[in-house]
């Protein structure tokens, strides 16, 4: 009867060593479909004004998912599509759409002035904000978060166009670099990760 006891008393300081290692087991992390750079060094903020001539910050949007893409809006191709792609995220994540916000900063701030960019922008979502600043600004930002562009002259001095990092950075609601979307990954791979940093 004792042996029993001891066995009956191994068997419950076995089970509680069991569920208190079950209770510290770290979660298992998110599996992404895009580029996780989780921890990244660059991309900590930046200081622009929307195009209702906000001044903003990383910090305005925090407990949102940030999506931020450097473009042009006389871009014929890379730009289009990339919002495209955000308008129909934002249409698949139904309610809690309003937990993301998706950020276009110009590369072109010669001829993207607020005015322009409050016509493109929403033009594919109304929740879209273009960013705009200084060619100061824009380089210093462009820096930050390692992103290429120039201008490139058309032929025949018919104007110009811009030269210009196509991928999509993903930031998480606490602000952090998240993840590196690159161009034409597709809506669903986009939806799939931010609704894993929406949880």
């Amino acid at each position: 009867m004792a042996r029993l006891q001891r066995l009956s008393v191994v068997m419950v300081v076995i089970a509680g060593l069991l569920s208190l290692t079950a209770c510290t087991e770290k979660p298992e992390a998110p599996r992404f479909k895009l580029t996780d750079v989780t921890g990244a060094s660059f991309g900590k903020d930046f200081a622009l004004t929307d195009h209702n001539g906000q001044r903003r910050t990383l910090a305005d949007f925090k407990g949102k998912v940030v999506t931020l893409f450097f473009g042009f809006t006389h871009c014929p191709d890379v730009c289009p599509t990339t919002l495209g792609e955000m308008a129909v995220v934002m249409k698949e994540l139904g309610r809690d759409a309003d937990r993301l916000q998706v950020l276009f900063v110009t590369v072109d701030p010669e001829r993207d002035t607020a005015e322009v960019l409050k016509r493109y922008v929403p033009a594919f979502h109304p929740a879209f904000l273009g960013l705009t600043g200084s060619a100061d600004d824009i380089a210093r930002t462009a820096k930050e978060f390692k992103i290429f562009y120039q201008k490139q002259k058309l032929p025949n001095g018919s104007g110009y166009t811009m030269d210009h990092s196509a991928g999509t950075y993903i930031l998480d609601g606490e602000g952090r670099l998240r993840l590196f979307a690159q161009y034409g990954i597709g809506a669903p791979a986009l939806l799939h990760d931010i609704r894993q940093l929406m949880k």
